[in-house]
This record gives structure tokens, C-alpha cells and sequence, in this order.
């Protein structure tokens, strides 16, 4: 076990209650009070699509598609996904599903056949909305592949042999609001809305009524970084609940304009960005359907955004893209960033460059709903820089011996445990995952390893299962990253273990460098070496261009381990 600063008698465990109660309202309840309040203020501006809407619109149009929805046969705890980039159809469609209560699944935008397959069986998909196509990837084209019957079944009537759940497929293309059917068994955008001519409002407000505040609304996907994705289940309570506060915490107010290049369909847009603004009146700035750090950069200086979300990785870019050609960022003042480890560097250059003195530091999991920590505007920087921060009001955290599972003392190193309001429902479909997630006194074991400074403070060392255990000796591969971030000529890194026959693992790192700055592989070991303990110097160190990733910017460790073992095993470069 790693001791770390802050270390105490005390046990590992923290609880923040909270000045203000969790709020009791379903989803469309408080979102209504936020948009009667602000009727007439921005709440998304696209500008992609050249689209601005005011709550009173926004609201409305949802309105308008939630009696669509219903008119078509949906309802309270159907399974409705979407597969499709960052716009304000994605947003309504969010609105929408949670007014009647049906159960939104996200599709991440960059899956290919197989793993569309897999989401619309594991979710029983009911009704599909996309988009028709995306750079090179065709979705109409790999949708029809999946389901044939689209395309042959006569008169458009068909069923799936293989997604039996599924009945309905929906085409919408947000640069054409009048897009060509591709086959007879698609509908379109507008025939949703015309289904919604014989749903009156007191249909729409009965269906709104019947919701409790725990009925599930949403299925996310876990990223799969380690392995093949699950279907996280949320309810109303995690969601707005985890939104609210995030919002509180970043001192949020309807002045606000959050600049969004992080998807919708991962839960740090529709949860951390989407929800987050619209429980408190802010405006949501789309700058583009995917991330472009220019267009980042110009929408923050045309709509005069005061908040930007990233992972690293988007943060680095947008560095990169705005010492290229600066634009006029100083209305910025905070946004979090997450989903990655933050290199203090990274930190505090994101503080200056982009003028976001108040940019805060975020952690947590889609099955936290998902945010369970975050630093403060008042932390000094080396809170700011050196941990994830505390956790939020109503939240409980621990850190446990990855053994016997007992709370261990402040400042060593164990597996992070959180228990509250924002612990998912179960994995959909999924009963002994959730057992293995969620144990019997309630506690999600997060599979990061962690310790807790004395005044709550997480610091997070890395993945469980991303432990380097070399001869017995425990390796945290965050710590290697963090020096190898520091050498001038890094641009990114990714320490990972590979096999060894010997010690059991070793040290692999993967090494981007800056554009112009070669470096050689020994110098690079000979910065770790004069930094780091020998057992820790990595032995496998490759220069690389790119990584494989998720769309959201999380390093994908356990292809790089299959990549460099293989290369190893055919007598590769140590």
C-alpha cells in the first residue's frame, strides 16, 4: 500500500450532507419550473445547424415530440435509443423520452455493426432514431445490414428475426429537415410529429404525472476501456439529482453559456453538460456535431462562453489550436475537466492560456451517474492539481483493501467505494454484474484505486485493474505518467504492464511527443530514471502518433497491452 499525503488514524470514509435536500422533482417537473422562469432566455444555441432556441422554444418543441412518441405507442419504461452526433434533435429526444417516461439509450456514434448489434440486444431496443450518416461512417447503410427487413419486408411492414423489440426506426438528418426515406421501412422526424395530432396536452400531462422520481429514464453504455460495454440503468433521482449539484458547485446561474464539445451520447455531455445547464437555466453553445477544437475556440469567442467541458486529451487540443491562431477566450472562467487523469502541467496551462482560473477537476463513472467528486473554486492549486477534489453533497465514499475489503486508514492506497442517491439502478439485464458491482450493504466498488487526504480529498493512483505488480512490488502506472507528462518534448503518455516471465509484469509506456521535439527512447527512460525508483523506469518504451481511445478521449490500456504484447512475443524492441 502507497502512503500518501494527508495521512491519519482516521478511517477512509467521508460523507457530505448538504445545506440544500435532494430534490424530489422527476426530470420534466423541475425542468419546467427552470424554463417557466426562463421563458424567453437562451437555452441552446447550435451552431452547426444555425439553430437558437429559448427555454419557451426548447420546451415546446420537446412537447411537441413527446405526444409524437406517445402517439406512436411509446410510453413509461420503453427502450427508445438514439444513434447520432451532438444536436438539438439528440437534446429533444432526451427532453422528450423522460416527459413520458421511456427509458433513452444512448448509441455511441462511432460503433460499427457488431457493436450496434450488441446494444440493441442487451437495451431490447424498441424505437431507433439516427442520423443518416457521419464522415464514413453510414448508418442507414449498417443499420439495414442488421436488419435486412427494413429494405425487403413489403409495404414497409416488417419485424426483426433478430431484434425482436425493435418496431420502429426513425430517420432524421439535422441538416435537412425533409431528408429522403432510404426504404420503406423508415419513418421520419416529420411523421413523429404528425402521430402527435390526436395526443392532446391532458394525454401528455397524464403521462408526465404517472412518474416517480425512481422510474429508470436512460440506458448509458460504459466506455470499454477494459472490455465490452454494460448497460448502465438510471433514474430521474440520479440524474437531475447529480446534475443539480454539479451545477451548484460550479456556482452555474442562468448568465452562464457552457461551450459542449464533449458527445451527448456519454455521460459527461447529457448529464454534466446538457442537464447540467438546463437545471439551471444556462445556455448550452454546440460549436460543432463532433469535437473541433477551432470550432471550440470560435464559438467560446462568438457567444461569449463563461465554461468549456473536456477530457485531457480535448483540452490539449484546444491549447494547440489556440496558440495557433488565438481567439478572444477571456470570458471564460471555469468547466471541469474529466474522464482522464489530469497531468498537473495539462492543469495549469488550461488555467492561463485559455483564461480558466476557476477550471475544476471532475471524477466519477457512467454507474455514478456519473459524477462522485469534484475540486472547488476556494481549493488552493495544490488541491486543485494534486487530487479529484471531495465528493458531492449526499454522496458517501470510502477506500477499501482490495483484499478483505475493510475500510483502510487515511492516506493508503485501496479500491474507491461510493454509496448515495447517484448509485445506478443495475446493469439492464445483468443481475449477477450488478451483484459483482454493487454489494449487499449498497456500496458501487468503482475498480479505481485511491486514497483520501485527511480533510476528504481524493487522489486517484489508477484502475484496479491496471496495477503493475512487478515482483511483488506495486506499481501505479498515474505516477510514471505524471513524469513522463513533465518532460518538455511529451506531449501524452500511457503506462500500462505487460507479461513477463520473469518478474510476472513490467513496465510498458506509450510516448507522443510534441510536435518538432524527437526525442530518443533512452533519453526519455534516463528523465524517468532520475525521477522515479529503478523498479519503476518502464523497460518497454515505444514513440507512438496516436492511441487507441474511446470517442470521449479515454486511453483504450488494454489494446495497447494486446498491441505490445504481441510485438514482444515476435521479438520486438525492448
Amino acid at each position: 500500500m502507497t502512503p500518501v499525503p494527508g495521512r491519519s488514524g482516521a478511517p477512509s470514509y467521508c460523507h457530505l450532507g448538504g445545506v440544500e435536500p435532494l430534490l424530489g422533482a422527476t426530470l420534466p417537473a423541475h425542468l419546467r419550473s427552470v424554463a417557466a422562469a426562463q421563458a424567453g432566455a437562451p437555452a441552446v444555441i447550435s451552431r452547426h445547424q444555425g439553430r437558437r432556441l429559448s427555454y419557451g422554444e426548447l420546451m415546446a418543441a420537446a412537447d411537441r415530440l413527446a405526444r409524437g412518441l406517445l402517439g406512436l405507442g411509446f410510453g413509461r419504461g420503453d427502450r427508445v435509443g438514439v444513434w447520432s452526433t451532438n444536436n438539438v434533435e439528440w437534446l429533444l429526444l432526451q427532453l422528450a423520452t423522460a416527459r413520458i417516461g421511456a427509458v433513452l439509450v444512448n448509441i455511441n456514434p462511432a460503433y460499427r455493426p457488431r457493436e450496434l448489434a450488441y446494444a440493441l440486444e442487451r437495451a431490447r431496443v424498441q424505437g431507433l432514431f439516427l442520423i443518416p450518416a457521419f464522415r464514413h461512417s453510414d448508418y442507414v447503410s449498417m443499420l439495414t445490414g442488421e436488419v435486412p427487413e427494413l429494405v425487403t419486408a413489403p409495404g414497409g411492414h416488417w419485424r426483426s428475426a433478430r431484434f425482436p423489440a425493435l418496431r420502429r426506426v426513425v430517420l432524421f438528418d439535422p441538416r435537412d429537415p425533409d431528408p429522403a426515406r432510404p426504404a420503406a421501412g423508415f419513418n421520419l422526424w416529420n411523421e413523429v410529429l404528425e402521430a402527435g395530432r390526436g395526443v392532446d396536452a391532458a394525454e401528455l400531462e397524464a403521462a408526465t404525472a404517472a412518474l416517480d422520481r425512481d422510474d429508470p429514464i436512460n440506458i448509458q453504455f460504459t466506455s470499454g476501456t477494459t472490455g465490452f460495454p454494460k448497460a448502465v440503468l438510471l433514474s430521474h433521482h440520479n440524474l437531475l439529482n447529480n446534475a443539480w449539484f454539479s451545477a451548484r458547485l460550479l456556482g452555474f446561474t442562468p448568465a452562464d453559456r457552457l461551450c459542449v464539445p464533449v458527445p451527448f451520447y456519454h455521460c459527461f455531455g447529457m448529464v454534466l453538460a446538457n442537464l447540467l445547464c438546463l437545471s439551471a437555466g444556462a445556455a448550452l453553445v454546440l460549436p460543432a456535431e463532433h469535437f473541433d477544437a477551432g470550432a471550440c475556440l470560435d464559438a467560446i469567442a462568438a457567444e461569449r462562453c463563461t465554461a468549456v467541458h473536456g477530457v485531457p486529451t480535448m483540452f490539449i487540443a484546444l491549447l494547440e489550436a489556440q496558440a495557433d491562431r488565438p481567439r478572444a477566450v477571456e470570458s471564460l472562467r471555469t468547466g471541469i475537466m474529466a474522464g482522464a487523469p489530469c497531468p498537473v502541467p495539462l492543469l495549469k496551462r488550461v488555467m492561463g492560456a485559455l483564461h480558466c482560473p476557476e477550471i475544476l477537476i471532475g471524477y466519477g463513472q457512467t454507474e455514478a451517474s456519473p459524477l462522485t467528486h469534484l475540486t472547488r473554486r476556494d481549493d488552493d492549486l495544490g488541491l486543485r492539481t494534486e487530487t479529484v477534489g471531495r465528493n458531492l453533497p449526499h454522496q458517501e465514499v470510502k477506500v477499501v483493501d482490495v483484499k478483505s475489503g475493510a475500510t483502510l486508514p487515511r492516506g493508503e492506497s485501496g479500491e474507491v467505494c461510493f454509496r448515495g442517491y447517484h448509485v445506478m439502478k443495475g446493469y439492464y439485464g445483468d443481475e449477477a454484474a450488478t451483484r459483482r458491482t454493487v454489494d449487499a450493504n449498497g456500496w458501487l466498488h468503482s475498480g479505481d484505486l485511491g486514497s483520501m487526504d485527511a480533510d476528504g480529498s481524493l487522489r486517484i493512483t489508477g484502475r484496479l485493474k491496471e496495477l503493475i505488480i512487478r515482483g511483488g512490488e506495486n506499481i501505479y502506472p498515474r505516477e510514471i505518467e505524471e513524469v513522463l507528462f513533465a518532460h518538455p518534448a511529451v506531449a501524452q503518455a500511457a503506462v500500462f504492464g505487460v507479461r513477463d516471465d520473469y518478474w510476472g509484469e513490467e513496465v510498458a509506456a506509450w510516448v507522443q511527443l510534441k510536435p518538432g521535439r524527437p526525442e530518443a527512447v533512452e533519453a526519455l527512460r534516463e528523465w524517468c530514471a532520475a525521477h522515479l525508483a529503478h523498479y519503476k523506469v518502464p523497460r518497454h518504451l515505444r514513440i507512438v502518433t496516436e492511441f487507441p481511445m474511446t470517442v470521449t478521449g479515454k486511453l483504450q490500456k488494454f489494446r495497447m497491452r494486446e498491441a505490445m504484447e504481441k510485438t514482444l512475443g515476435e521479438g520486438g524492441n525492448r
